[in-house]
């Protein structure tokens, strides 16, 4: 069947932000999402997708760009997918997201709302995260314009383009991380390109080099973990010889051989080549050991703001019973622990699990303790019977929100204060409506984590009415 011809569309003025980091536009009634434009920008579209309520569509060019647009400063944007927003000036990244929250609460939650606090918006900009995961590729992802260009085809390093498991744009720079991941990076794709390592295929998946993790901590120090994806040859070690010689930052240079067709670790050995199998990152008087399987939020900076927001939230007095939802590696249950009796931390990866109790030993609190399991099969009667019924609960669920189960659990312990953080504003409104029937909120922070991008965080807190 012959495909549909679709339609352009001339002189369109881009009216607002859309989610994934598109802006949109109405015509006769339908949306248009469109990526790579800011509100103000008059623009060419070429439709790309035709729904009977939505179009998407593409840009063929720009007729007055917007008042509001700036220049991007990565030489990969608009290819990479990444930090979409880059060509919208910060206060008004910070603006939009103020919006997605107020709209996300006041359209889905239909709960009665304060007034809620201004953006916390983060000092940092650009290198303000502490980890980045690149992969390699026997043959980088060239653009339609490189291809006429006739650029020949060569091994790559960097991010997989949208939506393409086996697609990977060779990144020459990304401002996301300090410049070290940049020299890291390029110099590993020199010498493994000159001493002939294969790069891997992810769809035959031969190939000896696979994935890299840089990670940094506030002191400068640098955690390196290579990932080969067939055993490991002399030139790998050579290879792990080379980075160490030449970055005295990496304290930690590690290495795994992942021969499954998926490029999780999580269930494979992670070795130390040199140094130590961590590094040890620090809030306030806190010291948290991250390894290479460690969560830790990727934002340090802006996690200790947020983490503020959560314990002011939680007005505690050094009395209360604390149950901490979603604790990952406990970091918050850590943070909180000196103001509380007695923190309750509940995770579902073992390994996060593992992680929280190392840490509350390295930090010598003994007011804490955690279970790891299905959140929705720990968190029941028999568990708040057994363990005490929380003075307050603090719950940091995953973009999905909390499960219907647990909210009815909530409602059962009946805390007198919840403390809600969550990274989807739209799965908390829908949430937070569920918890309307017993709970009042007070207090609503956006914090932003995430410069360049559409992701907002949100803390809520909820008092028990009376």
């Amino acid at each position: 069947m012959k495909k549909k011809n679709l339609p352009i569309l001339e002189n369109v003025l881009i009216t607002d932000v859309a989610a994934e980091g598109k802006a949109l536009t109405r015509i006769d009634d339908q949306v248009v999402f469109v990526p790579y434009c800011v509100p103000g920008d008059i623009v060419n579209l070429q439709v790309t997708r035709k729904k009977h309520s939505f179009m998407e569509a593409r840009v063929l060019d720009i007729v007055k760009p917007s008042n509001k647009r700036c220049e991007a400063v990565c030489r990969h944007y608009g290819t990479c997918g990444g930090c979409k927003w880059q060509i919208l000036p910060y206060e008004e990244q910070l603006r939009w997201k103020q919006q997605q929250v107020t709209d996300n609460l006041t359209r889905i939650g239909k709960v009665e709302l304060p007034a809620i606090n201004p953006i916390i918006g983060s000092r940092h900009i650009y290198a303000y995260r502490n980890k980045l995961e690149f992969t390699f590729a026997d043959h980088q992802w060239l653009t339609p314009e490189e291809m006429k260009q006739g650029v020949p085809f060569t091994p790559g390093l960097g991010f997989h383009i949208p939506n393409c498991f086996d697609k990977v744009l060779n990144i020459e720079e990304c401002h996301l991380m300090p410049d070290i991941n940049n020299r890291i990076r390029n110099t590993i794709r020199t010498f493994a390109v000159e001493n002939n390592l294969t790069f891997y295929n992810e769809r035959t998946h031969i190939g000896q080099l696979r994935n890299l993790m840089i990670r940094t901590n506030q002191a400068g120090e640098v955690m390196l973990v290579l990932v080969f994806g067939e055993p490991i040859t002399e030139e790998g070690y050579a290879l792990l010889q080379f980075i160490h010689e030449q970055f005295p930052e990496i304290v930690s240079l590690m290495y795994c051989v992942n021969l499954k067709q998926n490029d999780t670790i999580g269930d494979q050995e992670v070795l130390t080549f040199w140094g130590k199998d961590h590094i040890i990152e620090t809030m306030e008087d806190l010291h948290f050991k991250v390894g290479p399987k460690s969560f830790y939020q990727t934002n340090t900076e802006q996690a200790y703001e947020l983490y503020k927001v959560a314990r002011m939230g939680a007005k505690l007095t050094g009395e209360e019973l604390v149950y901490d939802l979603y604790t990952g590696t406990g970091t918050i249950a850590q943070f909180i622990a000196r103001k509380a009796r007695k923190v309750i931390g509940i995770e579902y990866v073992p390994e996060a699990i593992e992680d929280a109790q190392e840490n509350a030993r390295f930090n010598n609190l003994d007011n804490t303790l955690f279970f790891a399991g299905d959140m929705k099969d720990i968190l029941n009667e028999e568990f708040i019977a057994q363990h005490g019924h929380p003075d307050v609960i603090i719950t940091d669920p995953p973009r999905a929100g909390m499960h219907p189960d647990v909210v009815e659990v909530i409602l059962k312990a009946a805390p007198q204060r919840i403390v809600y953080v969550s990274c989807n504003p739209a799965t908390q409104a829908r949430d937070l409506n569920l918890l309307d029937t017993s709970y009042r909120i007070t207090t609503v922070q956006p914090v932003d984590m995430f410069p360049h991008t559409q992701h907002v965080e949100n803390v809520v807190v909820l008092e028990r009415r009376n």
